[in-house]
């Protein structure tokens, strides 16, 4: 992977989703008002004209530059999100059509799914651009370079890059690379790599995608994956942890998740409160650190309930807070493992037994994880816990964050996890000690 860009390391603010720029300027500056770090806020779809016109509304959107200065100066940078459909209403439709650069079925016309688009609400058919032909790669950098880069927008969310088509049926699908059955699962592999080379010939260094999707090489071209659409459950957030270590396992360092789960989760909700507490604790230790989820209750125009750390009540606020403290902190730390990742290929979230490959127990642990060699992060994964076990691994003297209380590795631990704690420990030796020492103050 490339090197992470050090913004990328911070917080990232999203919902599904900021209706206007107006509303997502009022977000910026809370964050701001509030002294909160933000390093990223996001636009989710629908904010454009049409699908496959990679523009914005500029009803809603009437000013992009100037909402980008005025993020840069709140030292916020601004995310958009790009979909890889096309209506046949959008006027590039025809052209893309014509050069064959949309996705075709085995009898040779354009493959497509029943979906909703803006001027087409009561539903249209969307077709798909096809990533594997490399004029068609350069068509669609040179719309979203003359939509969202010349405004200064510089940070792509690649969502639904699988492509989502349901049903996909890649038997009956036709790319330019060859039959849908061999290379479908290449799509999301060649749809970053055509922004990364856009980015790239404009001179960008610090390159960040967002992507659903991923194939092994995506790492090459700076994708960071993110595990998709997922449910607002203690059950998915055990999911997650999972999914992480494996992915950081098949070369890709950059990963991420929705804090709080992407489908469900009422604010105001005691339950949901909690849930989102442990997910935020579990995201401030993930490689990346990114909330976003489409809050109950919601409405008929993709707009979700509010989904900022100040939306789910006073208390929670606190602890989410403390949170984004110490990321902050941490980020000198997290940066150090993204550099590693970078020039040997090591995950910086990986299971336990990569660092301690000499401690049989470490192979049947997938609830607790390193991040990088020094920090020890042992989520917690249930409803209404109060505690839960730890396994230090062995030969290593271990210390507790949080208490400074010192432990010999090898053994398992009942560690106290009330609301506001995660569970984590550190090598003795570790120079981290010193921050978890002035957080704690």
């Amino acid at each position: 992977a490339p090197l992470l860009p050090d913004w990328a390391s911070g917080f990232w603010q999203s919902k599904l989703r900021y209706a206007s720029q107006e509303e997502l300027l009022s977000v910026a500056e809370e964050y701001h008002r509030r002294k909160l770090p933000l390093s990223v806020i996001v636009i989710d779809f629908f904010h454009w004209t049409r699908q496959g016109d990679w523009q914005f509304n500029s009803k809603y959107w009437p000013d992009p530059d100037g909402m980008v200065k005025k993020l840069e100066s709140l030292g916020v940078r601004v995310m958009v999100s790009v979909w890889p459909t096309v209506s046949r209403l959008s006027p590039n439709y025809s052209e893309m059509w014509s050069k064959g650069y949309i996705v075709r079925n085995k009898n040779g016309t354009a493959a497509h799914m029943y979906f909703v688009d803006n001027q087409a609400e009561d539903g249209i058919y969307v077709h798909y651009y096809d990533p594997t032909h490399p004029g068609a790669r350069q068509f669609i950098w040179e719309k979203v370079k003359q939509g969202y880069y010349q405004h200064g927008i510089k940070i792509y969310w690649l969502d639904a890059c699988e492509p989502e088509m349901l049903p996909m049926n890649p038997e009956n699908l036709r790319f330019h690379a060859g039959d849908g059955e061999a290379v479908a699962n290449i799509y999301p592999l060649h749809h970053v790599q055509g922004f990364y080379e856009g980015m790239k010939a404009e001179g960008e260094q610090d390159i960040v995608f967002l992507c659903r999707s991923a194939w092994a090489g995506s790492q090459r071209f700076g994708a960071a994956v993110w595990s998709g659409d997922v449910y607002s459950t203690f059950s998915t957030l055990c999911a997650q942890l999972k999914a992480g270590l494996n992915m950081g396992m098949s070369g890709i360092p950059w990963w991420t998740h929705d804090i709080g789960g992407f489908r469900g989760g009422d604010p105001a909700d005691p339950a949901f409160r909690e849930l989102a507490v442990r997910w935020f604790q579990f995201g401030a230790f993930s490689p990346l650190f990114r909330l976003h989820g489409h809050r109950l209750p919601n409405t008929n125009d993709f707009g979700g309930a509010a989904n900022e750390v100040w939306s789910f009540g006073d208390e929670t606020y606190e602890i989410l807070k403390q949170y984004m403290l110490l990321r902050e902190h941490l980020r000198p730390y997290i940066m150090d493992q993204m550099r590693t990742a970078h020039e040997k290929g090591i995950p910086p979230m990986r299971p336990l037994f990569v660092d301690f490959p000499d401690d049989s127990a470490c192979y049947s642990i997938d609830d607790q994880y390193m991040l990088g060699p020094d920090l020890l992060v042992a989520p917690v994964l249930e409803a209404d816990a109060q505690s839960r076990k730890v396994y230090l691994p062995a030969h290593i003297t271990w210390k507790d964050a949080w208490t400074g209380k010192q432990y010999e590795g090898g053994q398992w631990l009942d560690v106290p996890a009330p609301i506001e704690t995660i569970p984590l420990f550190l090598k003795a030796s570790s120079p981290l000690i010193e921050v978890f020492q002035n957080t704690n103050k």
